[in-house]
């Protein structure tokens, strides 16, 4: 049981402590917003240094498959027997490997890209119309404060 079931109203908050609660509330959002939007941009920026570092093994590798693919060409027109062939078989399974890599990284890419904080963004944009039609003290469900 509280002290005010016998009826009495509690007291109200004074116009100085709502504002000194108001500060303190908007700092802690500002804050949290802000983290957030750090947060967002790291993985953001993470998956496109991945996608990047992909492209650039599936690139070599790719230059590495041309030249096999080039020594079996050779091999073959040389001497028609086993030697092209498993050159050609090399330099196939190669360019395999590198097909494999740039999916993955253009997978990544697309992951990080556009790196903006979309999360962020759209939490702050409710915040401002939460304070345009007037706040209330109840977090939304699901809002990590």
């Amino acid at each position: 049981m509280s002290d005010w079931d016998d009826g009495r109203e509690p007291p109200k908050p004074s116009i100085g402590k709502l504002v000194e609660r108001l500060s303190e509330q908007a700092t802690r959002l500002v804050r949290a917003e802000i983290e957030l939007a750090k947060t967002e941009l790291k993985t953001k920026v993470a998956h496109a240094g991945i996608g990047i570092g992909l492209f650039v093994v599936a690139g070599v590798l790719a230059l590495y498959g041309l030249g096999w693919l080039f020594y079996a060409a050779f091999e073959g027109i040389a001497v028609a027997l086993a030697p092209w062939l498993s050159a050609l078989l090399l330099g196939v399974a190669i360019l395999v490997v590198v097909a494999v890599l740039a999916l993955v990284g253009k997978s990544q890419l697309q992951r990080g890209m556009p790196p903006t904080p979309e999360k962020a963004i759209k939490s702050v944009k409710e915040d401002v119309a939460a304070l345009k039609g007037g706040a209330t003290d109840q977090p939304k469900s699901g809002d990590v404060r």
